[in-house]
């Protein structure tokens, strides 16, 4: 006989809700992933949300709710007491992510949830990951992992083993250390299974291990496991010794995070919003840059009324050409070098950069430039209007060029985000000086034919 199919379609479901007929919606969740099932949890009203989630086992929910975005998850653990978030919640979950969780909730919150934990250890472990500073290794751990002595035989390191793995998830890798808990390597399942019992940690395990601090910041984590294919890193103190892990699970969160970030700041946003936020939360993050936009505006309009455009009345045909071309060639270079910071590919000095870039720059100014000229004096047979055209075209590529790469690494040295010098800064900026450097080749050419 056939097993019933569910219709996992979110309509049905939020069809089935709607009519409260919270049964059928919950045998469609139970055949969903916790990321699925979060995303059509969040659709709803928090009591209903609310209803379908005590329908799953503590576990289930709990990886539920970890899937939540943040906001809705503290809604809904508002209905929970500090007892039912430790046990129903809390104790279902790596360490880390009880700690994220916990993290945040309000300081008499915390205390409460973590006085309810029965393991004491477990208890111990979350209240040490709470002390460290927010997007730092630390923070970012988990402490479940396995470990072994250099010190042990394989016998003795196997049983060890099989004792740790029972309150870990999945096994990621195996972590040798010293009496005194320092990180001395990593050792290789298969040499483990073929060698003899006998034979002591210390002959078997691998010293080449790449780790990261404690007090390094999660970018830089994830950048490490980029540059290595890591799948986990382990985290260790000041003094090396192994405090926890890290895999890539968390790492591609904060990849996202950061992507989000930066295309938000380039994007001419202040902060980090979602569009699900308020009509006042939103209109705040974008207000600062478009008055910026505006101030460009007004000074674009300065810079026409200061050269007189009566004077050339056919220059005003190309201004909008001027100026977009400047701000998009600005825009281009900067993002490469914001991609190139993003990477950690600081090799490159200003200098070298600068130089490449503007190489690039006069390339791509004397192609553009030989196009409008003869499409310009093909269209309205001016000369001087033409080689204005086509020499500001060549100047301005050059120029927004260099400023798109000089102002993102300069910006990168003095240890600020360079995501915030693309967008309307590099076009806002290039808008103006290219119509000052435009209008000042006209006068000469002009002046000069």
């Amino acid at each position: 006989m056939n097993p019933q199919v569910v219709n996992n379609d979110p309509a049905y479901f939020a069809e089935l809700v709607s009519q409260g007929d919270l049964d059928a919606a919950f045998e469609v969740l139970k055949e969903l992933h916790a990321p699925d099932i979060a995303e059509r949890i969040e659709l709803l009203e928090i009591g209903e949300a609310q209803a379908l989630l005590d329908r799953f086992a503590s576990m289930e929910s709990a990886e539920i709710l970890v899937e939540l975005d943040e906001e809705f998850r503290q809604l809904l653990l508002q209905e929970y007491s500090g007892k039912e978030i430790a046990e129903e919640v809390i104790e279902n979950l790596d360490s880390d992510d009880a700690a994220d969780i916990i993290s945040e909730l309000p300081e008499e919150r915390k205390r409460e949830v973590l006085s309810q934990i029965e393991d004491i250890e477990q208890a111990k472990q979350i209240a040490d990951l709470l002390t460290h500073a927010e997007d730092t290794a630390g923070a970012l751990m988990a402490t479940e992992l396995i470990k072994v002595n250099q010190n042990w035989n394989v016998l003795r390191c196997v049983k060890e083993m099989r004792r740790q793995a029972e309150e870990i998830e999945q096994v990621h890798a195996v972590y040798v250390v010293d009496d005194n808990e320092i990180l001395l390597g990593t050792l290789s399942l298969k040499k483990l299974l073929t060698t003899s019992t006998k034979t002591p940690i210390k002959n078997l395990y691998s010293p080449k291990v790449i780790s990261v601090k404690t007090s390094q910041q999660d970018e830089e984590v994830a950048r490490i496991m980029q540059k290595y294919d890591l799948v986990v890193v382990p985290v260790v103190d000041e003094l090396g010794r192994l405090c926890g892990r890290i895999t890539i699970d968390d790492v591609v969160d904060i990849i996202q995070e950061e992507a989000e970030k930066d295309y938000q700041l380039a994007s001419g946003l202040t902060a980090d919003v979602e569009d699900r936020d308020s009509v006042m939360k939103l209109s705040k993050a974008r207000l600062p840059w478009i008055l910026i936009g505006m101030i460009g505006g007004i000074l674009s309009s300065k810079v026409i009324d200061y050269f007189g455009i009566e004077t050339n009345p056919e220059m005003a045909l190309f201004i909008t050409l001027i100026a977009a071309t400047g701000g998009n060639v600005g825009v281009q270079s900067a993002a490469l070098v914001v991609q190139s910071l993003a990477r950690g590919s600081e090799g490159t000095n200003i200098k070298e950069r600068l130089q490449k870039d503007l190489s690039v720059g006069l390339l791509t100014g004397i192609a553009c430039s030989l196009l409008m000229f003869g499409l310009s004096y093909a269209l309205y047979s001016n000369l001087a209007l033409s080689l204005t055209v086509a020499s500001s075209l060549i100047a301005v590529i050059i120029f927004a060029a260099g400023m798109g790469t000089f102002v993102p690494l300069v910006l990168n040295k003095l240890n600020v985000d360079p995501a915030v010098a693309t967008g309307p800064f590099i076009t806002t900026t290039n808008d103006v000086l290219g119509l000052f450097i435009y209008f000042t080749i006209g006068g000469l050419i002009f002046g000069a034919l």
